[in-house]
């Protein structure tokens, strides 16, 4: 018993890994979150065609002396207003339209990196750096998590019936267009928070496999929610603790607990169904 307690304890005795450890959680939860709406309304993809294309945008603002979230969560918006112009005014389909986006940008980026001299390392912009989160990106990353927070918890309902039916949505007296922008705008911003703990490749799933482990679990929409911040939360703590045992990056080790969840959720509902 010593020894399972020490085990928990003894990372948590630095400073730095418990600001490590309190950054993942926030980034956890709000992630959590929102994949319940991604996981119904079909957009795995637009994730992670989003989180490729912050690269460009972290860049360029390095180059112009800016805060590097500000350049991620511009690109990161154009990127999903981009897709969602093109889907309504052309014949294209969506994922098709994603992947052209998400790939030219991220592309585009790979470009700039290599051109413009910086001090970033690229391996922290695509895996994160989340031992190296400062005290002003930590303050960022809460006060971002709590605006997106609110705005899901204010208007969860609409998003909800949006991602069920947009048409019922439009009869219920909704604007499916803004609800379709403004979940791409929150999207973006989850996806800003999210790139300091695990970078822009990885991204992708702590927004998807929370709400798609819950998924399994559940049929109603409120508990898989709880489930999907449970089980997030779980990962990032185990994860963080993990890495600083074997010595590896926290976010790949996070990833991992996930898929870990989600194959444990996976075959318990094939038990479950028999």
């Amino acid at each position: 018993m010593d020894k399972f307690l020490l085990w928990f304890s003894e990372p948590l005795a630095f400073p730095f890994m418990q600001n490590a450890l309190f950054t993942a959680l926030i980034v956890a939860i709000i992630c959590a979150v929102l994949s319940c709406y991604l996981v119904l309304k079909g957009w795995s993809l637009m994730g992670d065609a989003i989180s490729h294309a912050v690269l460009p945008g972290v860049v360029a603002a390095f180059w112009l002396g800016l805060p590097l979230i500000i350049g991620a969560f511009v690109s990161g918006l154009l990127c999903s207003l981009s897709i969602g112009y093109l889907k309504e005014n052309s014949r294209i389909k969506e994922d098709t339209v994603m992947g052209i986006v998400y790939s030219g940008m991220f592309g585009l980026g790979l470009v700039l990196f290599t051109e413009v001299e910086t001090d970033q390392h690229l391996t922290h912009i695509l895996f994160g750096n989340l031992l190296g989160v400062s005290h002003a990106e930590l303050l960022q990353t809460c006060l971002i998590a709590g605006a997106v927070f609110l705005i899901v918890f204010l208007k969860r309902r609409d998003f909800l019936l949006y991602c069920f039916d947009p048409s019922h949505a439009r009869v219920a007296g909704l604007s499916p267009k803004r609800l379709y922008y403004g979940l791409l705008i929150l999207l973006a911003l989850t996806i800003v928070t999210a790139m300091q703990v695990v970078g822009v490749i990885l991204v992708v799933a702590m927004l998807i496999s929370p709400g798609i482990t819950a998924y399994l679990l559940t049929n109603r929409f409120e508990k898989m929610m709880l489930l999907a911040v449970l089980t997030s939360v779980l990962s990032s703590t185990s994860g963080t603790l993990l890495s600083y045992h074997i010595n590896a990056d926290i976010g790949p080790c996070i990833v991992i607990v996930q898929a870990f969840f989600f194959s444990l959720a996976l075959a318990w509902s094939k038990w479950k169904s028999r």
